[in-house]
This record gives C-alpha cells, structure tokens and sequence, in this order.
C-alpha cells in the first residue's frame, strides 16, 4: 500500500472530506497505515466533529483495516523463545511444572477449550513493541554484532 501525506490526501478525497487533510498531517495521520488506528478520540484530536464526517471517517478506517486483513492474514511473532511445553505442563494432572518439577500452580479448567488464540497486532504497533524491547535491552541494530558497518 502506498504512504505519505499524498495517499491521505487522496484517501480523504474519495470520502469527500479533504477539508480535514492538512489536520490530519498535523496530527500525525500522514500514511494510511496510522490511519487504519484512528478511533474516536483521535477524531476529536484532528478536530473532526460533525457526527456525519465521524461516521464516515469510522467506516472507511473499517474498510482499511478489513482490506489488510485480506491481503495479509494472520502473520504471528514470536519474540522470545517458548519453553519446552513437556516440561512446563503435564496432561495427566493438568498442572503447570518448572523446570526443577516443582508444582507452580493447579489448574483444571487448562484442558478445557484448547489453548488462547494468539494475539495479533497492526504492523504499527508491532514495529513499535519492537522498537521499544531493542531499546530496553540496549539492543543497537547498527553496530556489532548486528552490522558490520
């Protein structure tokens, strides 16, 4: 998909509300990929207020995130490790276990339903949650041993 402000330009275009493009830019919603996160308080923040311009500025960020969905379905990331679900968990009582086999908690209800669904998040966000973990681990992506630059 394409970005910057000339894509939000275009897409406040087709809902006939280019009124509101040099706003949104002010705002930060400069790429569409932001855009797909607007909600109603941001539409408060960009000073969108008529119920019928909310409205459809809602349904088309709808349409966004439902076109992501279909181009790129379920993408999942794992970004530590999973430990070694036959030493953690036994099936036969239902309890989680450490590594040392001391007993960490008891629940029943575990087997029931299967496991949770993974979580997804917006590429943003991701890219966000990713930036904020290299950051907090001192993790510097350009020097070594990560570049050879």
């Amino acid at each position: 998909m394409s970005s910057g402000p000339s894509i939000v330009y275009e897409w406040l275009k087709t809902l006939q509300l280019t009124q509101y493009v040099e706003s949104f830019v002010d705002n930060g919603y400069d790429d569409l990929e932001v855009c797909k996160q607007i909600g109603e308080p941001d539409l408060d923040a960009i000073g969108v207020f008529p119920p019928h311009h909310r409205l459809k500025v809602l349904r088309a960020v709808q349409r966004l995130r439902e076109e992501d969905r279909k181009l790129a379905p379920g993408l999942y990331f794992t970004l530590e490790p999973l430990p070694d679900v036959s030493s953690v968990y036994s099936k036969a009582t239902g309890s989680h276990w450490d590594r040392e086999g001391l007993q960490l908690s008891n629940n029943n209800n575990l087997l029931l339903g299967g496991p949770p669904d993974p979580v997804t998040y917006p590429k943003l966000k991701m890219k966000i949650l990713i930036r904020d973990k290299l950051i907090k681990d001192g993790i510097d992506l350009s020097k070594p041993p990560y570049s050879f630059k």
